[in-house]
């Protein structure tokens, strides 16, 4: 039996660096890592990196030696290969200006097709839809790109159109059920099939070309290849399954890339915007009513009242409201506004939207229409108003998707300070910090006695004044009370006019009495005693030291530390250290909310009295013109 070297078996064998990879791939690193991304092959970390490295020391990037065995057998390997000579023999024609073979080698340029690595990696339509979140980001942020060195137009209008695609199934399907702003951008997340999808569309911008040190555009345009062929899929899949039309057809006059909207990129962004507010052609000429719903209420209906279906029920019914949210309402978008997300939102939950036809392209009605019912402005006031709208600032329309019903206007109107816009992305159970307005929204109960809060702590300045002046005459009125009291008993003796220094016959039977009690058996005294014990008695309050229950946490916390194994010392250190790290956050989080509240009163405070001031010199000015 042959002896076994050292590094030939275990994992040493497991793992090969890149260097070594690119040899037996005879690829270049550039054609290396764009195959990696498309097979989605990444380096791993080993567990033992010096047995991996087979005794080597220095850092090197690995990766499993059977995903490269893997990567051999790829077609499109041989394509990248085919690539190195085609610019070769390009160059050559070039440089020797054979330009009939150049024209002729350009006709035969090979092309990479991923449509059968598309299948390999997601074998169930499922697991495309699982991993469409990254998907749809890049392509958002794609979409709003202008032509670059790496990144040609084609492939920015294929993401714009894919991602144009994707949003009109969202509206047509109304599966959209979060959405929240933030500084990255405006966040989305639909149901589709039961699979929970996230997206990020970024904020509309200027563009601001960037230099290739701090964004490797070669890597981002490699991802896009990929996605773009995934997400043309899946629209195809998604499309069908709601009988739609695809590829969508929309008006000749929305999303036709000519020279001068490719130039102007307010126009660019205008068409996107505007191919979002057309209705889709179908191919059953019939528009599904909300048939699934009621089957799958039906389906729940047979299977009893347990709590899980109760759930279920409940979650159907909010679902079924949240789709027809803003059915009936028509929304007209001031210019200041930005469109794409309130487009998406306001066509999703059943709504009809527009926008001022002279500025941008693709309005359904004018300003000026008498069936609006809310006008989004982003402004502190308007020049002209109809009685018959709301006019509410965006966040508006937020907060109601986020609450699935819709809120009064009242604290939305022009001018007024915004509610906080709270995320619908956290947990609500979670043990860190939790603001007052989503407490007041986890329990109804809250709701009242917070908006009240408000209202209290203004109240308060003129509280406190009314409160020390009765306080002070209440003093007065029981000080003169006492002092009659006191002389009236001291001159009749009491308030029967009888003197207490005058004795009384019957003291005499009260001491015989008393005598008598001191010669009860010592058995009745015990019985009083103990039906004394068994007595109820009035509770005391019992106050809390602070600094005892904080010693005793501490103490219990370093037996909990002696009770540690040593191998789990520093697990245990680590789990302690990431508390200490939450309870701080909670803590200066809670500190700034109170400096923030006390700030609040004390100008709400400041106002009131300046408010009172200009009131009294409006008064005492007025007396005086009257005299």
């Amino acid at each position: 039996m042959r002896r076994p070297k050292k590094y030939e078996s275990g994992e040493a064998t497991q793992y090969i660096s890149r260097r070594a990879a690119l040899r037996k791939l005879q690829l270049s690193l550039n054609d290396f890592r764009r195959l990696c991304i498309l097979k989605g092959v990444y380096p791993r970390e080993p567990k033992h990196r010096r047995r991996a490295q087979k005794g080597s020391s220095e850092i090197k990037v690995l990766y499993h030696t059977k995903d490269i065995r893997f990567l051999l057998h790829e077609s499109i390997v041989w394509t990248l290969r085919d690539y190195k000579i085609f610019a070769k023999k390009s160059n050559r024609d070039r440089a020797i200006k054979d330009f009939r073979n150049l024209k002729r080698r350009l006709a035969l340029f090979p092309e990479i097709k991923l449509d059968h690595i598309v299948k390999e990696r997601y074998p169930t339509f499922i697991d495309a839809l699982k991993d469409l979140d990254d998907c749809l980001t890049l392509l958002f942020l794609f979409s709003t790109f202008p032509s670059l060195h790496l990144i040609p137009r084609e492939q920015s209008n294929l993401c714009r159109r894919l991602t144009i695609e994707f949003l009109h199934y969202v509206i047509a399907s109304k599966s959209l059920r979060k959405v929240f702003i933030s500084i990255k951008g405006y966040y989305f997340q639909a149901e589709i099939k039961g699979q929970k999808v996230t997206w990020i569309v970024p904020h509309y911008y200027p563009f601001k070309p960037q230099s290739r040190q701090e964004v490797d555009f070669k890597v981002m345009s490699i991802f896009v290849e990929f996605y773009t062929i995934m997400l043309g899929f899946t629209n195809f899949r998604l499309f069908h399954g709601l009988n739609l039309a695809y590829p969508p057809q929309f008006p000749s006059s929305v999303l036709q890339d000519s020279e001068e909207s490719l130039k102007d990129e307010a126009s660019f962004v205008s068409d996107r915007i505007a191919a979002l507010n057309f209705d889709l052609l179908r191919t059953d000429k019939v528009q599904e009513d909300e048939e699934e719903l009621d089957i799958d209420m039906e389906l729940l209906e047979q299977d009893g009242d347990s709590k899980r279906i109760i759930k279920m029920k409940q979650e159907a019914q909010e679902v079924a409201r949240l789709r027809t949210l803003f059915k009936g309402l028509k929304f007209f978008i001031n210019r200041e506004v930005p469109r794409e997300p309130l487009v998406i939102l306001i066509r999703s939950f059943g709504g009809k939207v527009s926008w001022d036809s002279s500025i941008f392209a693709g309005s359904a009605y004018d300003e000026s229409d008498e069936t609006i019912t809310h006008q989004i402005v982003d402004r502190p006031s308007l020049a002209t108003q109809y009685i018959s709208r709301d006019y509410v600032q965006p966040q508006w329309v937020f907060d109601c998707v986020n609450q699935r019903t819709l809120l009064p206007t009242n604290k939305y109107f022009l001018g007024e300070t915004l509610p906080p816009h709270l995320s619908p992305f956290v947990d609500s159970k979670r043990d860190t910090y939790i603001p007052p307005e989503e407490k007041a929204l986890l329990d109804p109960s809250l709701i009242e006695t917070h908006a009240q809060s408000d209202d209290d702590s203004e109240d308060e300045a003129e509280k406190e004044e009314e409160e020390a002046v009765d306080q002070e005459l209440l003093d007065a009125q029981l000080q003169l009370a006492y002092q009659q009291e006191t002389a009236e008993y001291k001159k009749y003796g009491g308030p029967d006019g009888v003197n207490e220094d005058e004795e009384d016959p019957e003291d005499d039977d009260e001491e015989n009495d008393d005598e008598e009690e001191e010669e009860v058996d010592e058995k009745t005294k015990r019985v009083r005693e103990e039906k004394q014990k068994m007595s109820v008695q009035s509770g005391k309050v019992h106050k809390v030291n602070k600094r005892q229950v904080h010693k005793a946490e501490v103490d219990e916390h370093r037996l909990q530390a002696r009770m540690v194994k040593p191998r789990h010392r520093n697990l245990f250190r680590k789990l302690i250290r990431e508390k200490q790290t939450k309870e701080k956050e909670e803590w200066l989080l809670r500190k700034k909310r109170r400096n923030i509240e006390a700030d609040n009163k004390e100008a709400r405070k400041a106002a009131k009295r300046e408010a009172r001031k200009e009131a009294a010199a409006a008064a005492a000015k007025a007396s005086k013109l009257v005299k």
